[in-house]
């Protein structure tokens, strides 16, 4: 009798490995198709397939316009007259100007806001999804904003920068691996990237506003400005109420039906493509399967241990370098301008002219990636081209005194050059690269991590600054050119020897190509396959694996 129990649970436990191999089989199979299809996407079977996807993207998207809008504000305001006069001492000269000690400090109060929401994002967007916790970020803003509308003095500025960075940092991340997760590989650089002209838009808006208050001479100079930033939450809130979620992030939390939901939610059919939800909600499986495999947890921890400590080392330079290459520099343009020698209303057209460059470059960025050039090309190139520009800033201080005006708007005619080549090249690539460089798993961590070292770097840059070009404190004027450019080279030499190529790679072909430690150098032309069904490999994942993780979690879900 006993043996008979025994061959039960023999034949039992044989007939349910048989099932789980079966299942991991045609998972795998169903991965392998939606691969191959992704692989042969062209753009424009992309955007026919994915136009949903697409309109939501930009709408996420647009939360950075609001951000780029508030942050422009904090720096355009520095050259402000009317501003000035309000929160800034009187000079010996009859001016009045807010010192470099506190602009520094209003600067870094949106960055240390910023920090401290992007390592909340890390947590509660994976727990309660990113609809949600976007939602939440909008509301809280729209309290925060009475802060700014009803400051009397810098302290109470410094409050409310603190505090309105907190869902700003929140935004920084967010929007980038929500575009990331609902696009194929066809969209995935096009939708990154969106999120620099985004940054554009907002900037371009805020100085044109604070340009058509100048000749204001009351305090609602500046505070129709800061009341403008209540105009975009309430939109932004109705429309992604309405938006589906990452059917990423919901197979991580193995909810595969309605993962499947959002999918279809996303696309389109289209009979040239031959789609398949089934066949991609399998791809996705399959890659969360193999990044669970190869990937120790999904805490901040991990993201330093074993083969993710390169992922999250890449992250965080290729988004530091944003501020090292002269971006940080050039965020205090109306003011370096001004104290360059521009009259205050030429300096803040200079300024629109950049930031409408910041918008024009994505969609050059966009043609130059269209044409194949990848993006490790365009961040090593346009380093080259930023740290060229910052020189010549630099050399042009040595204009003798007497030919400051033409030595000014030549300044000036630099910034917009510079504007233009950073925007095709680094300000807009490295959306892109933070976005496909990290693990799935990880990846909201990982970006975290790297957004809050570049406004660590921002922070440090704010200190710098405005000393260097403050007409109070150490007024290098032009030369500050010179210590920028000298970073930007240093910055050239880490992206030459570290920074890898992912254009055209899947998720799980990047999980890969970093578990085998494949170099930087060497990504675009190393080949390999993912679905080779071998125990040897520690980033392989056999049938019998895969079946489980399906069975899983097809059970969580139910």
């Amino acid at each position: 009798m006993a043996d008979s129990i025994n061959d039960k649970e023999f034949y039992a436990t044989t007939e349910k490995e048989a099932g789980l191999k079966d299942a991991g089989k045609e998972t795998i199979n169903e991965a392998r198709a939606a691969t191959d299809k992704e692989h042969k996407m062209t753009l424009m079977q992309g955007l026919r397939l994915y136009p949903k996807a697409v309109a939501w993207s930009l709408l996420i998207s647009t939360c950075i316009a609001m951000e780029g809008f508030d942050l422009a504000l904090v720096n355009g305001l520095y050259g402000f007259a009317q501003w000035r006069q309000k929160y800034g001492e009187l000079q010996p000269d009859g001016s009045y100007e807010v010192s470099a000690a506190w602009q520094a400090g209003l600067s870094n109060g949106a960055n240390v806001g910023s920090i401290i929401g992007l390592f909340i994002n890390g947590w509660i967007s994976e727990k309660f999804g990113y609809r949600w916790t976007i939602i939440s970020c909008l509301t809280l803003l729209m309290g925060f904003t009475t802060i700014f509308f009803t400051a009397q003095n810098v302290e109470t500025l410094l409050v409310a920068e603190i505090l309105c960075g907190i869902p700003w940092g929140v935004f920084q991340t967010l929007t980038i691996t929500y575009a990331s997760e609902v696009c194929p590989v066809a969209l995935r650089g096009y939708l990154t990237t969106y999120v620099n002209f985004c940054w554009g838009l907002g900037q371009l808006i805020a100085v044109g506003v604070i340009k058509s208050m100048t000749n204001r001479q009351d305090e609602w100079a500046y505070r129709i400005p800061y009341a403008l930033q209540w105009m975009w939450p309430i939109p932004l809130i109705t429309g992604i109420f309405f938006a589906p979620e990452s059917p990423w992030w919901l197979v991580r939390k193995g909810k595969i039906e309605q993962a499947k939901k959002s999918l279809l939610r996303l696309t389109s059919l289209d009979r040239e493509t031959d789609f398949d939800a089934d066949e991609t909600i399998s791809m996705i499986v399959h890659t969360t399967t193999l990044e669970k495999k190869i990937t120790s947890g999904g805490s901040y921890l991990d993201c330093f241990r074993g083969i993710d400590l390169r992922r999250t080392e890449i992250v965080c330079l290729c988004w530091a370098m944003q501020n090292l290459s002269g971006n940080s520099f050039s965020s205090y343009s109306t003011y370096f301008l001004q104290q360059a020698g521009l009259p205050e209303s030429t300096s803040y057209s200079f300024a629109m002219g950049q930031y409408a460059i910041n918008m024009v470059g994505v969609f050059g960025a966009w043609g130059l990636m269209t044409l194949g050039i990848g993006r490790r090309s365009l961040y090593l190139y346009g380093l080259c081209g930023l740290c060229v520009m910052l020189m010549v800033m630099g050399f042009l201080g040595l204009v003798p005194e007497a030919n400051r005006d033409q030595s000014a708007m030549a300044t000036g005619g630099m910034m917009i050059v510079w504007a233009m080549i950073y925007q095709l090249t680094v300000g807009t690539v490295c959306y892109s690269l933070v976005a496909e460089i990290s693990t799935r798993r990880l990846q909201i961590k990982t970006v975290v991590l790297g957004r809050n070292l570049y406004n660590i770097v921002g922070i440090v840059c704010s200190v710098f600054t405005p000393y260097m070009l403050n007409p109070t404190a150490w007024n290098w004027g032009n030369f500050t050119g010179f210590f920028w450019g000298g970073i930007c080279a240093l910055c050239i030499v880490y992206t030459y020897f570290r920074v890898p190529e992912p254009r055209g790679r899947t998720f799980a072909e990047l999980d890969l190509l970093f578990e085998k430690k494949v170099p930087a150098r060497q990504f675009a032309t190393t080949e390999v396959d993912i679905f080779e069904e071998t125990n040897n490999g520690a980033g392989e994942v056999s049938f019998k694996e895969l079946g489980q993780a399906v069975h899983v979690e097809t059970a969580a879900a139910k």
